[in-house]
């Protein structure tokens, strides 16, 4: 199987501290959780863990968005 970066580290180039970006805030946001599985690349793991955890995500549907995102620029 090639190597493919987490969804974390993915996640992080979409940061943007200026943008109101849906998707960005939650990069922005999640770098300052300590706590987020930063190896995970599973959707259900990762899903698991934002529904229960993060507090700052305010609708399940960016992270939904940001893993196609993910998801696309993977499927190189």
């Amino acid at each position: 199987m090639p190597y493919r970066e987490s969804f974390y580290r993915y996640l992080m180039t979409q940061r943007d501290p200026d943008s109101t970006d849906d998707v960005a805030q939650f990069a922005n946001n999640a770098q300052n959780d300590p706590t987020f599985p930063r190896q995970e690349q599973d959707y259900e793991k990762l899903s698991e863990y934002l529904e229960l955890n993060a507090g700052y995500l305010p609708s399940m549907t960016i992270f939904d968005q940001a893993y196609k995102m993910y998801q696309e620029k993977m499927s190189y």
